[in-house]
């Protein structure tokens, strides 16, 4: 049914737009993720009937995409600094209840190869040492400006695209916190909101960073395909690692702003919206149950 990949589009869309987990989680939670994957790397190497069907698939999951980004990149940027604390508190909640949900949907993958569960402590290492060395979140450097074109803006955001797209189709951390990681965040969302607004000042950039998000796509889903199909069990404790690396990265990322703000603590921590986070991928599971009640991949 359109309405339903519709919806999975739009919700997909959401979490790519927000710092926390991504749009990869949503289409695991969904249970549509090897499907979405799967139309990816056809479209990009299937025969003409396996392009023709990903399309189809694709299309009707991107509308949904495309209307699901505007929406939230006109509210999100409105937002995003001055109420950082409570986002970052919704995105805790993300990711926290998240992790327990893909657990138990590859019990069995996991409980098989259990050894593989150092590559959970390699996800959790990479984020949290990327986060920890990164100069924007320890007060040793400033937000990288990209009102003005150089080469090394121009090869920071392309090279931001190609990681952030890599982290978007991954079930684990969004290519959004990335960006937060690296000092591009509240940018990238302010020059998208600028062309939404017909600011044509900001297409160059953002034509950049889409190449390096097309570059990304194309290296990362045959990666994450191959991966999925023939070692899953790493790839799935990879990405719990991911996750739970993640949480050190939203904490941390208020010091990454364009105007740093103090790292998220006990006192800026708001329960309420954690709640709010927790609830909403727990209505995700439910909304899953009702897709596959419809008998629809």
């Amino acid at each position: 049914m359109y309405i339903i990949n519709f919806i999975r589009g739009f919700l997909m869309a959401t979490a790519d737009s927000v710092p926390g987990v991504s749009g990869g989680t949503i289409a695991f939670v969904l249970g549509f993720y090897d499907k979405f994957i799967g139309s990816i790397n056809d479209l990009i190497s299937g025969s003409k009937e396996e392009r023709i069907e990903a399309i189809t698939f694709l299309a009707k999951i991107g509308v949904g995409w495309i209307v699901g980004l505007v929406l939230s990149v006109l509210f999100i940027a409105s937002i995003f600094e001055e109420h950082i604390y409570s986002i970052s508190s919704v995105f805790l909640g993300l990711i926290i209840v998240a992790i327990p949900l893909i657990i138990r949907e590859e019990k069995v993958t996991l409980s098989s190869k259990k050894s593989n569960i150092i590559f959970a402590f390699i996800g959790l290492l990479i984020v949290f040492l990327i986060t920890y060395f990164n100069p924007l979140t320890n007060g040793g450097g400033q937000s990288t400006s990209i009102d003005s074109l150089n080469l090394g803006i121009i090869l920071l955001v392309f090279f931001a695209g190609m990681i952030a797209i890599s982290a978007m189709v991954l079930p684990g951390i969004s290519g959004s916190t990335i960006l937060l990681i690296l000092g591009l965040y509240a940018q990238i969302i302010n020059a998208v909101k600028e062309i939404i607004q017909f600011n044509m000042s900001y297409v160059p950039i953002i034509f950049i960073f889409g190449l390096g998000i097309l570059t990304g796509a194309a290296v990362t889903i045959k990666l994450v395909k191959k991966a999925l199909t023939n070692y899953r069990s790493a790839t799935i404790y990879t990405i719990i690692g991911l996750m739970i690396g993640s949480l050190y990265a939203v904490v941390m990322g208020p010091a990454s702003l364009e105007i740093p703000k103090d790292p998220m603590t006990i006192s800026s921590f708001n329960i309420l919206f954690f709640i709010l986070g927790g609830g909403l991928i727990i209505g995700l599971e439910q909304l899953k149950n009702y897709f596959q009640s419809l008998g629809n991949e």
